[in-house]
């Protein structure tokens, strides 16, 4: 049982509205998640525009959903991993690939480098060492693509804790955490 209510588009504020609108139109549903953040129009606000923003970046989709369950696994977050293993499959991962992932791997160096980087930032609070950037960028990664990291980071925390918080009920095929 959820924490909060997950309002239906009609429930909420009309400066959340179209959000929502914007939001149905892209997965044909309004997943529970952005129902709960509904409640403050700020919030949803801030957070599809920065899916918007961060998807239009250097960050391919399925890199983007490889950084999404790595994190998401080490928040425990199961809406999360759960909604971004669906979203990556969709994005070309293979589940082979986005149950690697899930734990900071990845057969690819670029792509393992990238994930464990991402990891290190959730697990040391920000707090990374220097040979951690510096493996990236023998690997010719961008310091565009870094602070994009970075960013998704922070947005993927966000609906982590959104998600944990309130307790939002999974409404995409669950996903097993891993340790």
């Amino acid at each position: 049982m959820p924490r909060i209510e997950l309002l239906q588009t009609a429930q909420s504020k009309s400066q959340a509205q179209d959000h929502l609108s914007n939001i149905e139109s892209a997965f044909g549903m309004i997943p529970n998640m952005f129902r709960a953040v509904a409640h403050s129009p700020s919030a949803l606000k801030s957070m599809w525009s920065s899916f918007g923003a961060l998807g239009e970046g250097t960050i391919d989709p399925k890199l983007g959903e490889q950084i999404a369950v790595a994190i998401a696994n080490i928040n425990s977050c199961e809406y999360c991993l759960a909604a971004h293993t669906a979203l990556g499959r969709k994005a070309g991962a293979s589940m082979a690939e986005m149950e690697s992932a899930q734990q900071g791997n990845s057969t690819d160096p670029r792509t393992a480098a990238i994930l464990s980087f991402a990891c290190s930032i959730v697990k040391n609070r920000g707090q990374v060492a220097t040979h951690e950037i510096d493996r990236l960028r023998q690997l010719h990664v961008s310091d565009e693509l870094i602070v994009e990291v970075v960013a998704h980071v922070a947005l993927n925390t966000f609906t982590n804790y959104i998600n944990l918080v309130f307790e939002v009920p999974i409404d995409f095929p669950r996903v097993q955490l891993r340790k």
